[in-house]
């Protein structure tokens, strides 16, 4: 490896693809994070939502900052449209470096009270769509730019189990995922990590009407007692997709404020006050 220099990302003229880019009005996600910042260190940005006015939304934010940016909108559950949105990436591109696959859904429930059909959304949304997505992303990389890198998002759901049984098994599912895909493919210079988000406020968050004193609970969930928000998400994504990772694979980044570290009893509000 040569000498890096200045904090050099090595993100200037790569191409991105992020999945689930959107948010509600200018309300910043995980995705839309990413998004925006791998745009602010030089990188092209295909932003992908189900909900195309939501991803460009996202392209116009980073337009209006001087980045590159475009929309495209994709069900990245149907295998045709992942291959869509990767041959997109490549018509306007030229290439294709990073996928950030950030598209997800929640589930309550234990396995008694599930139905199968919401059992197999959430397995479909949630695991099957970055199968899809790498699947299609992989070989343009290994073509078009000798190699590339991928980020799945997790959540420490994951390392913590808490109540949401079909989301935590799918999660878990995320992690070995990238494990596996990481041995398959680094030989094709091809890296793969996973981020696993704690309790970070986003739109998906606060969309639902989240009460005052259950944000608070959330905040003292971490050990740092902060909030975490999708810049949190949005950064270790751009990290792990960067130059400034190249000997990282197959590793999930818990960004949680360490609230894993101290389980739910936290949370609760049942810890001792200090």
């Amino acid at each position: 490896m040569t000498d890096p220099g200045k904090d050099d990302l090595g993100l200037a003229g790569k191409v991105a693809i992020v999945t689930g880019g959107g948010a509600a009005g200018d309300g910043i996600g995980n995705g839309r994070a990413a998004a925006i910042l791998l745009a602010r260190a030089g990188a092209r940005v295909l932003v992908v939502d189900r909900e195309l006015k939501l991803a460009e939304r996202t392209a116009a934010m980073i337009a209006a900052e001087g980045g590159t940016a475009s929309a495209f909108a994709a069900d990245i559950t149907d295998e045709s449209q992942c291959r869509a949105m990767v041959d997109t990436a490549l018509q306007r591109y030229g290439r294709l470096d990073g996928l950030d696959n950030n598209v997800g859904i929640g589930s309550r429930g234990s396995v008694v009270e599930l139905a199968p059909d919401k059992w197999r959304q959430v397995m479909q949304v949630n695991v099957e769509s970055m199968f899809l997505t790498a699947k299609h992303a992989i070989p343009a990389m290994i073509k078009s730019a000798g190699g590339g890198a991928i980020v799945n998002l997790s959540s420490i759901s994951a390392i913590r189990p808490r109540g949401l049984t079909a989301y935590t098994v799918s999660k878990g599912a995320v992690i070995a995922l990238t494990r596996a895909m990481a041995v398959d493919h680094g030989p094709d210079n091809v890296r793969v990590n996973c981020v696993a988000p704690g309790l970070v406020y986003t739109p998906m968050v606060y969309a639902h009407g989240m009460k005052p004193e259950a944000r608070e609970l959330r905040r003292r969930a971490s050990v740092l007692g902060q909030e975490g928000t999708g810049w949190d998400i949005g950064l270790a994504v751009r990290f792990l997709l960067s130059a400034q990772a190249r000997y990282i694979t197959g590793q999930t980044l818990v960004v949680d404020g360490g609230a894993s570290l101290v389980g739910p009893a936290r949370e609760s509000g049942a810890e001792r006050e200090r």
